[in-house]
C-alpha cells in the first residue's frame, strides 16, 4: 500500500509540473498584441489551426488525471488512518507505557497533601501581617 501511495505521489507531482508548463505555454486573450513583437510565428509549429486545440485538450487530460489522482490519494490516506490503532483501542505506545508505570506507584497518603493542611493563623507568627500566607521553606 505504501508503494502505491509513493507512485501516486510521484505521478501527482509530475502532472502538476506538466499542468503548470502547459498553462504557461498557452496564449491568453490578449495574445494578439504580442504578435506584433514576433510571437505570432510560434503557432505554426502546431499546424494551421494553431496550438489552441492541442494545448486545450492536453490541459483537460492533465487536469482530469490530477483530479482522479488526488481522489485516489485521499482514499488511500483515509484507509491508512482507519488501520492505525489508537491509544483507546489498546495500541501499545510510549504514552500508554508511561501511564502504566505511573499507575504502579503507590498514592501519597492523604494527610501529607497540602489540601488537608490547616490554614495558617493570622497571629504574631505570620510575619508581615498581610493577607498573603507565608510560603514554607
Amino acid at each position: 500500500m505504501e508503494t502505491l501511495q509513493t507512485v501516486l505521489l510521484v505521478v501527482q507531482v509530475l502532472v502538476a509540473i506538466g499542468l503548470i508548463g502547459i498553462i504557461l505555454i498557452q496564449h491568453g486573450k490578449g495574445a494578439d498584441a504580442g504578435a506584433a513583437f514576433g510571437s505570432g510565428a510560434s503557432s505554426t509549429v502546431f499546424g494551421a489551426q494553431g496550438s489552441g486545440n492541442f494545448l486545450t485538450r492536453t490541459t483537460s487530460v492533465l487536469a482530469l488525471i490530477f483530479l482522479v489522482n488526488s481522489l485516489a490519494l485521499a482514499y488511500i490516506s483515509s484507509e491508512r488512518i482507519r488501520e492505525d490503532k489508537s491509544l483507546m483501542q489498546g495500541g501499545a505506545t510510549s504514552g500508554s507505557i508511561m501511564m502504566d508505570q505511573q499507575a504502579d506507584k503507590p498514592a501519597a497518603p492523604e494527610s501529607d497533601s497540602p489540601a488537608n493542611q490547616p490554614a495558617p493563623e493570622g497571629g504574631e507568627g505570620s510575619g508581615s501581617g498581610s493577607d498573603v500566607p507565608d510560603i514554607p521553606q
